[in-house]
């Protein structure tokens, strides 16, 4: 079975590579966000041009990324979202929402210190994993019907 699957989620780890380098071999067409911070943060006074106001700033930049965020949500087949350790992901909480709004199947990674901040979006997900190998050991059984 092929699947697209779009990668949301914390953006200062490997974890996405690591479920990749899993994943090798299988029939999955990656996706996600833009993944250099500079990069999403100015993309829109970048093409837009400066604003003033730090607000309207980081609105422009946001707007613009929502559309590849939105249309990747809506394209995928399933949703794998990070939570990191370090960092509050809003924007992660709101990509798994708006995926579950969609009907689309989610793998939630997070640590377990995560538990019960995330207990509302682990309970609309289809799998909860650890590690990013576990991550790539359910799409390997989704993907080929094989432990």
């Amino acid at each position: 079975m092929k699947l697209n699957v779009y990668l949301a989620g914390e953006i200062h780890t490997d974890w996405r590579e690591a479920v990749k380098s899993a994943c090798e071999g299988l029939e999955i067409e990656w996706s996600g966000p833009v993944t250099d911070h500079g990069a999403s943060d100015d993309c829109g006074v970048e093409i837009f041009g400066a604003e003033e106001d730090k607000f309207w700033h980081d609105r422009k930049g946001a707007s613009l990324n929502a559309i590849r965020i939105r249309t990747g949500i809506e394209r995928c087949d399933v949703l794998v979202v990070c939570f990191g350790e370090k960092y509050k992901q809003w924007n992660a909480a709101f990509d798994a929402g708006y995926a579950a709004a969609l009907g689309k199947p989610i793998i939630v990674l997070q640590p377990p210190e995560h538990d019960h901040a995330l207990k509302e979006i682990d309970a609309a997900a289809n799998a909860v994993a650890r590690t990013p190998e576990q991550v790539a050991r359910a799409l390997r059984y989704v993907t080929t019907a094989a432990l």
